[in-house]
């Protein structure tokens, strides 16, 4: 605030003609803006607590100034001279330099305490000081409007109209629009995708200090795989768990964002498998049954709209209003996630505890486990009620016995802090377990550090370091994934694999075995020719560690034609070995089969090649008629090598034809000759009747004729 003088007429403020008319209007009686000493002293005080300098708590006031660093007056009438803080002017204690009472707005300061008896000053800041420190504000403010732009609007065009504010701060080195910008660049969101300027900005903000905390995802997965670095499980936590805190600190009552794990390859093997996808016909369909009253598709679409995903944009005004139409009609369901809507508060709905609890209550009596579990968190932690540990359990119990995770997990998380029960690891373990099973992002949390610390059950840091990674992968930058899926399906693969290759080294493996998909399609043109297949086979291998079946048989693919890698059968048996025992592929099997067969990588041995083709047609019904196939071909195989492996004339010296066959044997066989000549002759003879047969009267021509050459002769 600054104070204004009564005194009439002009003055020089710090070498600037200042005018009555140009100061502030608001004003503070003397009482009121002065400090005593001793308020200074412990105004002081608790800054330096706040830093953590508690060693310097107990020393007097000028012991403490002695501490601050001292600025030095810049031109003005005190060249070079310390400022003095506190320094009065216009009746107020300055304990910083000030840009009051300049138009300018550059920083100034007093040499002595009263200004206006002195009129020492001196610059705080050199004109090209100011000048940066002015532009960095109108930076600020750049990048706050297209933000706002950004987060209030849905619609494409708007958020590239708000990306165009974010260029333009960027282009005054606002740090974090350079880095909005930078990724806008790198995938092609809102801006045309330039890896080169992307590039430059990344450069820019790495000697500038940028940190994220997708880089220590990173540095967990590296840690963890041992990719660069020397394996270690304890450092891989390290990362893993900071960042997992940050995640599951970020987790609301309603929960984050769905995100849809979609792999490539799996789409195009199973066209008819569901991707977890809704297509826009579908979507469209539950609309015009929500809106001619269908109960369930409102709730549907509500929590479609309230989580996002398959598809749907997350919208907390369309899930309110769908909520709404179906608890208006009496749906219990819809009456829990409208309480769940008004305890948590957005910009959309205001927080209301005392509208949530209504809501739970109504839920709840009709045996609803979702307002079961809001009642239970309210008891918890007095929202709109009284602290009651009792009837939170009581309701937890009851949400947990339906199967909801909710309740399971609170119920966990009074076992293990021993709130309202006695403490038992035991129980807690059993909670959170079943809560992980319905897929409740805190759940593995806690599993993670309770594996961690060795609570309640055996230290893992293994296990522990899965379940962070499980965390850590559910986190903001996860949604990555859907915009590369989007990408990939509007044809733009170059913005696919550049999206899915940054999540790649953060240790997803669905964007490690999607980003090697592309690369072995060769459908991105910015990976260079001769990079294509090593880049792959590099990220199957990855995927592949991480348990997926597919880029196991890959890498055994890649080995086996030297795709990105010589040729190599004995590491592709390997491989295609390791699918088999570990994940029970069939191609796998079918694979190993054929190298049996033909002897590639191992001794050649049929009966082993028909072991791994029936084991092939036993594990899956598609591999049945490849499997037959096969068998065939390795049935006259193995005949022509017995005879190969047979002296015939032998055999036929020793053959008795009268004994096999009966002394009348020959006339048998003249007498089959006869018949299959016979056939033979009919049949040629009803072709040729055919042929010479009139046209007369056709029937109709059906609306689509066969192909000529499958049309039945006339």
């Amino acid at each position: 605030e600054q104070v204004g003088d009564r005194s009439t007429g002009t003055r020089v403020v710090a070498g600037q003609i200042f005018h009555e008319s140009e100061e502030s209007d608001s004003h503070t009686e003397d009482d009121e803006s002065f400090r005593s000493p001793e308020e200074e002293k412990e105004s002081m005080l608790e800054e330096l607590n706040s830093l953590e300098m508690s060693n310097l708590l107990n020393k007097n006031l000028e012991d403490v100034e002695i501490q601050k660093p001292v600025l030095t007056a810049i031109g003005g009438t005190a060249d070079s001279e310390p400022c003095h803080f506190p320094f009065l002017f216009l009746e107020k204690e300055y304990a910083e330099c000030t840009a009051d009472g300049r138009e300018d707005g550059r920083l100034w300061c007093a040499t002595t305490y009263d200004y206006k008896r002195d009129q020492k000053w001196g610059f705080c800041e050199t004109e090209e000081q100011s000048n940066k420190r002015r532009q960095m504000q109108e930076a600020e403010d750049v990048y706050q409007t297209g933000m706002k732009i950004f987060n209030e609007s849905s619609k494409k065009a708007q958020k590239k109209e708000a990306y165009q504010y974010l260029l333009k701060a960027a282009d005054m080195n606002h740090t974090k629009a350079m880095e909005k910008v930078s990724y806008a660049l790198l995938f092609g969101d809102y801006l045309k995708q330039n890896i080169q300027s992307a590039k430059e900005l990344f450069e820019k903000l790495t000697e500038e200090g940028s940190p994220k905390g997708q880089t220590r995802v990173a540095a967990g997965y590296r840690y963890w795989g041992g990719i660069g670095v020397l394996q270690s499980c304890e450092s891989a936590l390290t990362h893993y768990r900071l960042v997992a805190n940050h995640v599951a600190s970020d987790i609301s009552l309603t929960g984050g964002t769905v995100v849809q794990r979609i792999r490539l390859a799996d789409e195009v093997e199973n066209p008819g498998m569901a991707s977890g996808m809704l297509e826009e016909d579908l979507i469209q369909y539950y609309q015009f049954l929500a809106e001619k009253g269908d109960v369930q598709a409102q709730v549907g679409l509500g929590q479609l709209h309230l989580h996002g995903g398959r598809g749907v944009e997350q919208n907390h005004q369309r899930a309110f209003e769908y909520f709404n139409q179906a608890a208006n009609a009496g749906n219990s369901h819809a009456m829990a996630f409208l309480g769940k809507l008004y305890s948590e508060g957005s910009d959309i709905i205001p927080q209301s505890n005392e509208t949530a609890l209504q809501y739970f209550k109504k839920a709840a009596d009709m045996g609803n486990p979702v307002g079961q579990s809001g009642l239970g968190m309210a008891y918890l932690y007095g929202r709109g009620v009284p602290v009651n540990y009792e009837l939170a359990l009581k309701y937890f119990q009851k949400a947990a016995e339906q199967g909801w995770v909710d309740g399971q997990l609170q119920l966990g998380s009074m076992y293990y802090n021993g709130i309202g029960v006695k403490r038992d690891y035991k129980q807690a373990l059993k909670y959170f377990n079943l809560a992980s099973q319905g897929g409740h992002i805190l759940a593995f949390y806690n599993l993670a550090q309770m594996h961690a610390t060795g609570t309640g059950v055996m230290r893992s840091c293994h296990t522990a370091v899965e379940l962070f990674k499980n965390v850590c992968e559910r986190g903001r930058w996860s949604e990555r994934l859907m915009t590369a899926y989007n990408s990939y399906k509007d044809g733009d693969s170059n913005a696919a694999v550049v999206q899915y290759l940054l999540l790649a080294e953060q240790g997803y493996e669905v964007a490690q075995s999607n980003a090697a998909f592309i690369l072995d399609q060769k459908e991105a043109s910015i990976v260079g020719e001769n990079e294509t297949y090593p880049q792959a086979l590099l990220h199957w291998n990855r995927a592949a560690s991480q348990g997926y079946t597919v880029a196991r048989i890959k890498l055994g693919d890649y080995h086996f034609y030297g795709f990105g890698t010589d040729v190599d059968y004995e590491t592709a048996f390997i491989h295609y070995r390791l699918a088999s025992e570990q994940q029970h592929s069939a191609q796998a099997m079918f694979n190993l089969g054929y190298m049996h067969e033909k002897g590639l990588g191992i001794k050649q041995d049929i009966h082993l090649a028909k072991r791994f083709y029936d084991m092939a047609a036993e594990a899956s019904p598609d591999a049945q008629v490849p499997v037959f196939l096969a068998l065939c071909k390795l049935g006259i195989v193995y005949s022509l090598q017995y005879v190969r492996e047979t002296n015939i004339r032998e055999i036929v010296s020793h053959l008795d034809m009268d004994q096999l066959l009966g002394p009348e044997w020959d006339l048998y066989l003249m007498t089959i000759i006869a018949l299959l000549l016979g056939t033979v002759i009919a049949y040629r003879q009803r072709q040729h009747q055919a042929i010479l047969r009139p046209v007369g009267l056709r029937p109709a021509v059906p609306q689509q004729e066969p192909p000529p050459e499958h049309q039945p002769p006339q």
